[in-house]
């Protein structure tokens, strides 16, 4: 598949994962010692809901623009006051922060962002988007680098967001090997990984790759709208890796809502699964 972000910003994938990265970005701010986001797939940074791209899918109004409507969820009210100011003075959502400006906007003068998109217009829209901050390092070129080049980083602190467009077939094999690079080289550190889900044997392969990896502390958050199918994403999921305490405590509460606001013509499903423990 191609998942590209601005085919599909604002979507209930990108709400999902942007509800959890928001969450444990502010778990890591409940510390006042500085840390570093590292973003390795991190797309234009803000897109622009009335583009061609995004209303060729018009996916955003099965997603954020539900999320807008319904009731607050007061534990994502971080996250919905940043997509908010980005559309300030609109009736309804024409913009969507990608995880760049959800992190940009929530880190402290202290913390740090070094962001990747290899793209070569996504890193032009991202630079325009991020200009004149002194806190973000741009780089043009493949984030998966960055997973051995760049950890630890000299905060020893910080969280990892690894979000690949799944073009490539063997893009889920390369997540695992991804994180176990990245784990071997800075166990401490906090990763959120994203999949889609289509077919459930790629999940399970994932899934299986990552118990036999090594690592600990790996939990799987999925939501699914439908059932599996080979032809549409059915769902999505993240993979948390040493996630700040106590945030498996607060999706397990937050899911349901999250869940049911986003749910298609059937029950969603959501489940949080520890593949690997202490």
């Amino acid at each position: 598949m191609n998942y590209r972000h601005a085919f599909h910003a604002g979507n209930f994938a990108d709400v999902v994962k942007h509800a959890v990265l928001a969450l444990a970005l502010e778990r890591l701010m409940a510390k006042p010692a500085p840390f570093v986001y590292v973003d390795t797939h991190a797309g234009a940074g803000r897109y622009d809901l009335t583009s061609s791209e995004a209303r060729r899918t018009s996916e955003a109004d099965a997603g954020i623009g539900r999320l807008l409507a319904a009731p607050p969820i007061p534990a994502l009210a971080s996250y919905l006051e940043i997509v908010r100011q980005l559309n300030a003075g609109e009736a309804t959502a024409t913009r969507y922060p990608g995880s760049p400006w959800i992190a940009r906007k929530l880190l402290r003068a202290q913390d740090r962002l070094l962001l990747c998109e290899a793209r070569a217009d996504d890193a032009l829209a991202l630079k325009r988007a991020m200009s004149g901050d002194r806190r973000v390092e741009l780089r043009a070129s493949d984030g998966w680098s960055v997973l051995k080049s760049d950890l630890p980083p000299r905060e020893r602190r910080g969280l990892v967001l690894i979000d690949p467009p799944y073009e490539a077939g063997d893009e889920h094999e390369r997540l695992a090997r991804g994180l176990r690079r990245a784990w071997r080289r800075w166990a401490t550190g906090t990763y959120l990984a994203w999949y889609p889900i289509k077919a459930r044997a790629p999940v399970v392969a994932l899934h299986e790759a990552v118990r036999a990896a090594g690592l600990r502390r790996v939990h799987a958050l999925e939501l699914l709208l439908e059932p599996e199918r080979e032809d549409r994403l059915a769902g999505c999921g993240l993979l948390l890796v040493n996630p700040p305490w106590p945030i498996l405590d607060r999706l397990g509460e937050i899911m349901p809502a999250l869940a049911a606001r986003l749910a298609r013509d059937g029950a969603p499903r959501h489940t949080l699964e520890t593949l690997v423990g202490e």
